[in-house]
């Protein structure tokens, strides 16, 4: 298969998740937007709510993705019978996660509200607007697992279509709630918060009708029994804490950014609102290949085809950098009609243009690491990535932006100079992980890192393995040809040559490190 073929197969996947992706923004941009109609202190109290509530909602949600990489991983092992087992792990962590957000809301929401130092009106609507997102979050957080399920099971169509059905139901109920319509009570931006509540509790129900109508998802299996395994539990939140994490602390960098911002005065802050928004606007392809990767590259690690894993990152990362490049030199030309669509200040345009540049640089170094992050969640790789996260955002770009902004006073531009630097660290180390684990070729070694296995059971299979190579279980010439032949095809490469005199079978059909060190003979060129 082509290169081109392989990214004809991830557009396929991307599209629906990007649509679903850009449904789930236009909710927070309309309930913006009308509770800025609605009145100035309700506009605040959204604003201030969803800032203060935001981060937490991504780092929830980035933990229950982990079912994503775990279900794809068992379709391509072909092992449907213990998804849902997987599923109802999820929903028992999506009832965790529910719960927290709850204690936490009633013993700390007033307390931080109170110590903002907010007018009255805005501390009320913050205040209750953050209540009805908790209720929103319990929605949200059960329909992740569905969502896994549905995304690999039955690909990414079927998320799409429901959280396209979310746009127009919530303009619809804010209409209601917000102003008061049809009889209805004038809530203002209190209103939005009940809106989104009520219609992921909607697009829930429509989840768990399609689970009960469409056989391949397993609705009557996953709710048969209440009954989950240990090992589910441990791989959930191997994966997914580390993924929250990460996702935590991007988006807590760009809070601690924004109260920086705020002494360089109104203008400068609402240009920098207008880069992140764009950015962030663009960043949902890079974002959406990401999640896209994870799929395929899960389910073609679970069915050991790891050519095929390779082909589809090598795919994924073109696509993604491809799409950045154009969106950079779009941006770099109309940077200041870009300013326009938000603002009709001279000043706030003016800045936000030079703003947008650094943003589209930035950007083009996520359109890197977001795909290579889908690839390492797809090989259920977290760990790892999440200290290369902390290290390149809070070690490297944070302190660098304090540095050019109180040392060299380059005052604004200080922190979007520090996001460039810290995203392209970002992006080199994953791709170094990714190129790592691409090496060796052996997923099976994740658990070295920790993910899975003690170092003890590690060296214990190991020895075993080497007791098997002196037992003389070695393939013969034939055999030999014909598993290299299988290979070479199975990455595309049939020009392979092969001239070791003996070729050991192991899994994945890959020499590793370790299995050069027990053969002395072998060599690491051998096999690309």
């Amino acid at each position: 298969m082509s290169t081109y073929t392989d990214i004809k197969k991830i557009i396929a996947v991307t599209l629906p998740i990007l649509v679903a992706q850009l449904s789930t923004m236009g909710v927070n941009f309309i309930n913006t937007i009308m509770a800025g109609h609605a009145g100035t202190d309700d506009l605040a109290g959204v604003s201030v709510g969803a800032g203060l509530f935001y981060p937490f909602e991504a780092a929830a949600i980035g933990l229950l993705m982990a079912g994503t990489p775990i279900i794809a991983q068992l379709l391509g092992k072909g092992d449907r019978k213990s998804i849902p087992f997987v599923v109802r792990t999820g929903l028992y962590i999506a009832a965790m996660i529910s719960f927290i957000f709850i204690a936490a809301y009633i013993l700390l929401a007033d307390s931080i509200l109170a110590g903002m130092g907010l007018d009255h009106n805005v501390h009320y609507v913050a205040k209750f607007y953050i209540l009805a997102m908790v209720a929103a979050v319990v929605f949200i957080s059960l329909i992740i697992p569905f969502r896994a399920l549905t995304d690999t099971v039955g690909r990414t169509t079927t998320s799409m279509k429901l959280f396209i059905l979310a746009l127009p139901l919530n303009a619809a109920l804010n209409y209601l709630f917000i102003f008061g319509n049809w009889g209805f009570p004038r809530l203002g931006g209190i209103g939005a918060g009940i809106s989104a509540a009520v219609t992921y509790f909607i697009i829930l129900m429509l989840f768990l009708y399609i689970l009960f109508q469409d056989k391949r998802f397993m609705g009557k299996e996953i709710f048969a029994s209440w009954s989950s395994r240990g090992s589910d539990w441990k791989e959930y939140l191997n994966v997914g804490i580390p993924s929250g994490l990460s996702v935590f602390l991007e988006m807590g960098l760009f809070g601690a950014i924004i109260i920086f911002m705020a002494r360089f005065g109104t203008e400068t802050l609402a240009a920098y609102q207008i880069a992140d928004n764009f950015a962030n606007m663009a960043y949902m392809v890079p974002l959406s290949c990401s999640m896209a990767l994870t799929i395929l590259v899960a389910e073609a690690a679970g069915g050991n085809n790891h050519g095929l894993a390779k082909r589809y990152a090598k795919a994924g990362i073109l696509l993604s950098v491809g799409f950045s490049a154009v969106e950079v030199a779009l941006t770099m030309v109309l940077k200041e009609r870009i300013g326009m669509i938000y603002t009709d200040n001279p000043e706030v345009i003016l800045i936000a243009s030079q703003f947008l540049i650094y943003a589209s640089c930035f950007q083009f170094f996520d359109s890197v690491a977001g795909p290579v992050q889908g690839v390492l969640r797809g090989y259920k790789d977290a760990r790892v990535p999440f200290l290369l996260f902390l290290v390149s955002y809070w070690v490297v770009c944070f302190p660098l932006s304090l540095a050019l902004d109180h040392i060299m006073g380059l005052e604004a531009v200080s922190y979007w100079m520090g996001l460039v630097v810290g995203v392209g660290v970002a992006s080199v180390l994953m791709t170094l992980r990714l190129l790592y684990l691409e090496h060796i070729s052996l997923p099976e070694l994740l658990p070295f890192w920790g993910t899975e296995k003690t170092a003890g059971e590690f060296y214990h299979t190991m020895l075993r393995q080497v007791s098997f190579f002196k037992a003389g279980m070695v393939m013969k010439a034939e055999r030999q040809k014909s598993l290299v032949l299988q290979y070479s095809r199975s990455i595309g490469r049939e020009d392979i040559y092969v001239p070791q005199k003996l070729v050991l079978e192991i899994s994945m059909h890959v020499l590793t490190l370790l299995h050069m060190f027990a053969v002395g003979h072998a060599r690491k060129s051998y096999v690309p």
